[in-house]
C-alpha cells in the first residue's frame, strides 16, 4: 500500500503530452505511473523524470494488448491498492490515411477507433475497481475538438478543412464515453471530464501544432487534480467550456 496522497496513471506517456503530464502532475506532489508500450523505454523515461526529483514509475500498458491491461490493473492493486487518477492520454492518428468520408479507408478507421475508442474504454473498464477505492477518483478523457460536432458544424470554423473521419469519429465515441460513465458514476465521488489540449506541437500531427507541450497539458493537469466540488461530465480546453 502507498503511503502518497494520489496515484496516477497516464498511458501513452512516453513523450509528447503524456510524457509532460506525468511530469506536471509530479511536480504536484502525486505519485505517477508512466504508462508505456514499450516498458524499457518507459523505464528509460521514467528515469529521466526521477533525476528530475519528481516520483516517478514505469509501467507497461498498451491498449492494443488487453494482457498488459490486466497486468497493470494487478500491479497497481498489489501495489497501491488504489489508483486516484486515470489520464486517458494514449492515441494514434494516422495523417497518411486518415481524410475526408468519401475516401478514407475503412482499415484506417477500425486501427483509429480500435485504439482510440475501444482501447480505452476497456483500460477505464480494468481500472475502475482501483479509482472506486480511492477517495475522490478522477478520470480525464483526452479527446479533442475535430471530435466536436458543433466544431465541426459551425460555419466560422477556422480549420473547416480538418476532415479527419476516423479520428474525428474515435473522439466523438471518447466524449460519449466521458458523458454515460459520468451519468453512471453520479452518485459516486468520481468526476469523469474531456479535455482538448489544442493544436500541440507533437510526434502525432508531426509538429503540425501551434500550442506548445507545456500549454497542451494545463487542461489534463487542472482537471486531473479537480476538488470535489469541480465539475464531471463535461468538456474543456485551456480556456474552459467548449461544446460538444
Amino acid at each position: 500500500m502507498s503511503t502518497y496522497e494520489k496515484i496516477a496513471l497516464v498511458t501513452g506517456a512516453t513523450r509528447g503530452l503524456g510524457f509532460e503530464t506525468v511530469r506536471q502532475l509530479a511536480r504536484n506532489g502525486v505519485f505517477v505511473l508512466l504508462g508505456a508500450r514499450d516498458l524499457a523505454t518507459g523505464q528509460e523515461r521514467a528515469e529521466a523524470l526521477r533525476a528530475e526529483g519528481l516520483a516517478v514509475e514505469a509501467i507497461e500498458i498498451d491498449l492494443n494488448r488487453p494482457e498488459t491491461i490486466d497486468a497493470a490493473a494487478s500491479t497497481i492493486d498489489e501495489q497501491f491498492g488504489r489508483l486516484d487518477i486515470l489520464i486517458n492520454n494514449a492515441g494514434i492518428l494516422l495523417l497518411d490515411t486518415d481524410d475526408f468520408p468519401s475516401v478514407a479507408p475503412t482499415q484506417t478507421l477500425r486501427e483509429t477507433y480500435e485504439v482510440n475508442f475501444i482501447g480505452t474504454v476497456l483500460v477505464t473498464q480494468k481500472l475502475l475497481p482501483l479509482i472506486r477505492k480511492a477517495a475522490s477518483g478522477r478520470i480525464v478523457n483526452l479527446s479533442s475538438s475535430v471530435g466536436s460536432l458543433w466544431w465541426n458544424g459551425d460555419p466560422a470554423n477556422p480549420s473547416p478543412d480538418i476532415k479527419w473521419l476516423g479520428y474525428a469519429a474515435s473522439k466523438a465515441a471518447l466524449n460519449m464515453l466521458t458523458v454515460q460513465l459520468a451519468f453512471e458514476l453520479r452518485d459516486t465521488p468520481i468526476k469523469v471530464n474531456s479535455v482538448c489540449p489544442g493544436y500541440v506541437m507533437t510526434d502525432l500531427n508531426r509538429g503540425g501544432g501551434y500550442v506548445t507541450i507545456e500549454d497542451g497539458v494545463r487542461a489534463s493537469v487542472k482537471y486531473a487534480l479537480l476538488d470535489d466540488a469541480g465539475p464531471t461530465g463535461q468538456f474543456f480546453n485551456t480556456n474552459g467550456l467548449i461544446n460538444w
